[in-house]
């Protein structure tokens, strides 16, 4: 699944939830950070691209120069769906070609899936059936993986919305598995194909291949379930999304946080706020644990809160009680739904030593409002230590990230909102000089600002 790190885009995606349920011997998608090393390859790249010669000759030197885990992260990332470099992605075949021809090079069909994929998407059909037809010819006496290919292809070309493959890749991989004896084979292709295409927007169709798995003597698991689930919900179709759920809690299925942060952002996308704090409530009735995703999820959805975030140098509300007050209907509800969550409590770290406060995976919203949540509790904290057993910790540091993994890398949006925030505030709290990423000041400082 991909990381969600403090300023990256939620990812509304039913595979981005598979982690949580797939068999560990069943890869992922190849998602991954990308390196400094292959930053700077892709910015003199960018520089470069209209020029094949010169753009030949860099990526040549950039593969022989560079370890095998710096050129495959390069390459992951170029073919990955959330690319923060869509402009260069016609290179990932020139790319590949030149890691082929390395030293260290091993055939990878989930490599290949994933770059046919691409090409298909691009109206490259020609390139993209090479490939497959190579990866076919090299995997075609070895059934199992020749159907996790087709799985692989199955998914990747509906992760790029590429109806064409799609089409041709889940009639391949239906072949392979009505011909096939083997349970995990009809397994892996039943849930590629149930999550291809909820994926692609045909929920209903997914839900018939569920049936087809009963059928089968094979049970529909969470991960199936979640796709439909959320395949209907993104489309607006609510009441289905909530038949799903009902079946699944009539299955003995749990209704976890997973699946209910796919239900509150089905209800976000759809600016159903009332539905979305039910939902909330619905959670803590049911004891199910909020997780930074719902934060996120949920905030998301609130206009007013999105449009203050818009201007950093907005005079926005800097407590709790301000942000109530500015907040209308809904929304306030839904707020405070929110705070009684133990999503700070996880956030935070008390000790004699230093108090923490870790905003990673938090996007603009969320990182706002647990900041607000996060001062309200240190000053209760510092204010009401009537025993005295609080000791005042050396430090605290509130940690943001220096956008290494933002859009714009090295420009984090959560880092720029706090730094307002704390100078609004005349916050002793400055940027850590050893790290970028972070605020720091002294405990007694933090204690005397705050009380």
């Amino acid at each position: 699944m991909t990381v969600c790190h403090a300023s990256s885009p939620p990812i509304p995606i039913a595979f981005a939830y598979r982690q949580h349920q797939r068999p560990s011997s069943a890869p992922s998608f190849i998602q991954c950070a990308l390196t400094k090393q292959g930053h700077r390859f892709l910015s003199t790249l960018s520089v470069k691209a209209g020029d094949f010669s010169a753009a030949h000759k860099l990526t040549g030197k950039f593969v022989a120069g560079s370890p095998k885990s710096i050129s495959l992260n390069v390459l992951s990332h170029l073919l990955s769906p959330e690319t923060t470099h869509p402009h260069l992605t016609s290179h990932s075949l020139l790319l590949y070609s030149m890691i082929k021809e390395a030293s260290w090079f091993e055939f990878n069909p989930k490599l290949v899936a994933a770059l046919a994929a691409l090409l298909d998407k691009q109206g490259r059909y020609s390139e993209s059936e090479a490939l497959i037809s190579e990866a076919v010819s090299k995997l075609e006496h070895r059934h199992r993986e020749l159907a996790l290919f087709y799985c692989n292809l199955v998914e990747s070309h509906s992760k790029q919305s590429s109806t064409h493959g799609f089409d041709s890749s889940y009639t391949q991989l239906y072949q392979l598995l009505r011909n096939s004896s083997s349970v995990y084979v009809k397994r892996r292709a039943f849930e590629s194909m149930v999550g291809g295409l909820c994926t692609m927007d045909r929920p209903s169709e997914g839900e018939s291949i569920m049936g087809e798995m009963r059928v089968d003597g094979l049970k529909p698991s969470v991960f199936e379930f979640r796709s439909v689930m959320y395949g209907y919900g993104r489309l607006g179709l609510l009441s289905d999304m909530l038949r799903i759920v009902h079946q699944m809690e009539d299955e003995g299925l749990v209704i976890d946080t997973i699946c209910s942060n796919m239900v509150l952002s089905s209800y976000g996308a759809h600016n159903d706020l009332p539905q979305m704090v039910s939902w909330l409530q619905k959670m803590k009735t049911s004891s199910i644990p909020f997780s930074i995703r719902t934060y996120n999820t949920a905030l998301n959805a609130c206009p007013t809160i999105s449009a203050m975030l818009q201007d950093l140098k907005n005079d926005n509300p800097l407590s709790m009680d301000e942000l109530h007050a500015t907040l209308k209907g809904n929304e306030v509800l839904l707020v405070k739904e929110l705070e009684g969550s133990q999503v700070l409590e996880e956030a935070m770290v008390w000790d004699s030593s230093e108090v923490k406060l870790d905003l990673h995976g938090m996007h603009l919203g969320s990182a706002y409002l647990i900041m607000l949540q996060w001062m309200e509790e240190m000053q209760n904290r510092f204010r009401f230590n009537n025993d005295g057993k609080l000791v005042v910790p050396a430090e605290v540091v509130v940690v943001c990230g220096s956008g290494k993994h933002s859009n714009v890398r090295g420009v984090s949006p959560v880092k720029t909102m706090i730094k307002e925030m704390m100078v609004r505030m005349r916050s002793p709290m400055k940027i850590d000089r050893k790290n970028a990423g972070c605020f720091i000041a002294k405990g007694k400082s933090v204690k005397d600002w705050l009380c």
